[in-house]
């Protein structure tokens, strides 16, 4: 049940952060806002590294495969990505679309299992959900 929480908890969050960042970018440029995101972002997690495991920062050294020490790089784009969608869409528009793409990749990733995620089989219920989720945006569009 927790899980459930934090997921929802999550994409709360991303929709509050998406408009935040849009609303920063009107008043500075993509890369200032995005800069600003990272650096506070950074901030805050030395500030919670301070006070919780304080493992050592030379063990991201020992992380393997090493390209998986691009989540960062990924994360300046996933900014940008997303404050371009929601100024050219607007919020609901571009989170619906945002989730769909998620759910699609993710789904890809489990089914056949990369990045070293366990691999599932593919199911036909889980495909109809994804297009049952396209065509709630269809309708969520339609005038």
């Amino acid at each position: 049940m927790i899980g459930i929480f934090i997921a929802l908890l999550s994409g709360a969050l991303m929709s509050v952060q998406g408009v935040f960042n849009t609303q920063v970018t009107k008043g500075t440029s993509m890369w200032v806002s995005n800069s600003w995101v990272q650096f506070s972002a950074f901030v805050i997690c030395i500030v919670a590294w301070f006070f919780s495991d304080r493992k050592s920062f030379g063990s991201i050294l020992q992380v393997e495969p090493k390209y998986m020490l691009f989540g960062g790089v990924i994360g300046a784009f996933i900014t940008y990505t997303v404050i371009k969608s929601m100024d050219l869409l607007g919020p609901a528009q571009a989170v619906m679309l945002i989730v769909v793409a998620q759910l699609l990749l993710a789904y890809l990733i489990e089914v056949f299992g990369l990045f070293g995620v366990e691999k599932v089989s593919f199911e036909w219920r889980r495909l109809l959900g994804m297009a049952v989720c396209i065509g709630g945006i269809v309708l969520f569009k339609w005038e």
